[in-house]
């Protein structure tokens, strides 16, 4: 297969991809289409940013155009489970994208935004609906949706959602999926544990991988230098100071050491926003759309919020603290040297992160360009500025424009966004289990706390 005209895929499909000028596949794409157009349980190995959004969802949508009717109320034919809300909206963006000349309806629930209109979009059911786990199983338990019509379903980065803590959630939502259906599972590694939950949604699989499991990418030029962790902030400000940077994805490992990272670049007056899972989805929407655009030059996030950020032109991903899982490594250094374009990937080493770095090189095969540090690092640590304060909270009057955004955000849909209860992890405010309805239960001595006590209301 050297074109997406090889595949004999729905003539609709072939002109959205030719609006987009796409016409070579790529190895993951050549791997699953063709088993996939036949109807053939899929599990893919591959990491983000190989093309297996399109692996799926071309494939998907061909046999919803080949075998067209209805959505059922509150149903849908595909659906497809991610771990993040940005992953979700990139996933629903391309199904849109390459649905472009056919009527077939795209749909995203995820939490932090208000939970009405999502079921006002599903009342009349739609064709493809893409979710993260906690929302779906709001939706579901408040009779929103349903799932006995889903004719495809999709896992994406299992590994993640393993790692955020979903396992009960997915083992819930198999067992209300119809036994007939088609199933396509996604992960970036393979260990036993990921295994066993492919094989719970999985009927005699064909099984694709794309490249090796913890390999880098070519093209990204590796370096690291030896800090002291306080000094991290001072190292920071030359790097982005002496580098030539289009933009820049700065890792950490917690959620409140993004927030300082950004106060402190405030407070040297370079702009930058973080992204986690403890801001709002507005914020996140927010700060996305500034660095997609260049309006910003650098985000700093956190592992599990960076899943599905795919914006081009990230020319350093910086790691201000070193992952201690070498998977997470690779995840994150592949942001930069997308479609063929070169990248550099610099990494900030405490004393207590040498063994993570050990870990990384034994892993990947590969070892990074140490660089010392500069001429005159005392006296950078030492002039390092103040910190930002943190704004105050003004009820979206004031002085943040992420905070003043957001409030239009809730303005505009109605009232205030719905979170979601779930697993206290990294990443994974927002998202999760459905949050459980408080039961009354009567004080001793009170009103109906006796026998056959009633309790008259109005």
């Amino acid at each position: 297969m050297t074109t997406f005209n090889d595949f004999g895929l729905h003539a609709d499909i072939n002109r959205a991809l030719a609006a987009k000028d796409y016409s070579t596949p790529t190895p993951i794409q050549v791997q699953a289409i063709p088993p996939l157009m036949k109807g053939r349980d899929l599990c893919g190995i591959a990491q983000t940013g190989t093309g297996k959004t399109a692996g799926f969802s071309l494939p998907s949508i061909h046999h919803l155009l080949t075998y067209p009717h209805r959505p059922t109320p509150r149903g849908c034919r595909m659906l497809v489970l991610a771990p993040t809300r940005e992953l979700a909206a990139q996933i629903a963006q391309s199904c849109r994208d390459y649905g472009r000349f056919t009527k077939l309806s795209v749909s995203t629930v995820f939490g932090g935004v208000p939970i009405n209109k999502q079921i006002r979009d599903l009342s009349q059911g739609v064709d493809i609906l893409v979710a993260t786990p906690g929302r779906l199983l709001d939706l579901i338990d408040q009779r929103a949706l349903r799932l006995d019509d889903v004719e495809i379903f999709v896992l994406d980065e299992a590994d993640q959602m393993m790692d955020m803590g979903f396992i009960h959630s997915l083992r819930r939502v198999a067992k209300l999926l119809p036994s007939r259906r088609q199933n396509l599972f996604f992960s970036a590694t393979m260990p036993k544990e990921i295994a066993g939950l492919a094989d719970q949604f999985l009927n005699d699989p064909v099984t694709v991988s794309v490249a090796p499991q913890a390999t880098t990418a070519e093209k990204v030029r590796q370096q690291i230098t030896f800090v002291e962790q306080k000094e991290k902030q001072a190292l920071l400000h030359h790097v982005l100071k002496t580098e030539d940077i289009d933009r820049a994805l700065i890792f950490t490992r917690t959620k409140h050491g993004a927030d300082r990272v950004v106060r402190h670049l405030k407070g040297a007056g370079i702009e930058a926003f973080a992204i986690h899972g403890n801001k709002s989805q507005a914020q996140r929407t927010t700060a996305l759309q500034a660095f997609r655009s260049g309006q910003v030059k650098l985000l700093v996030a956190t592992d599990i919020a960076a899943r599905g950020i795919d914006v081009s032109g990230v020319s350093h991903v910086i790691n201000f603290e070193i992952p201690n899982v070498p998977e997470q490594y690779v995840h994150r250094i592949g942001r930069t040297a997308r479609a063929g374009a070169e990248g550099i990937a610099i990494s900030f080493v405490a004393p207590d992160e040498k063994p993570y770095i050990r870990d990384i090189e034994r892993v990947t095969r590969t070892r990074a360009e140490p660089v010392k540090l500069p001429e005159g690092f005392n006296e950078m640590v030492r002039n390092l500025p103040k910190p930002a304060t943190p704004p105050r909270d003004t009820g979206g009057r004031g002085r943040d424009p992420q905070r003043q955004r957001e409030e239009a955000v809730r303005k505009r849909d109605g009232g205030q966004p719905r979170g979601e209860r779930g697993p206290r992890r990294e990443g994974a405010a927002g998202e999760g289990q459905p949050q459980r309805k408080r039961r009354f239960r009567p004080r001793r001595g009170g009103v109906g706390a006796h026998k056959g006590a009633v309790t008259r209301v109005g």
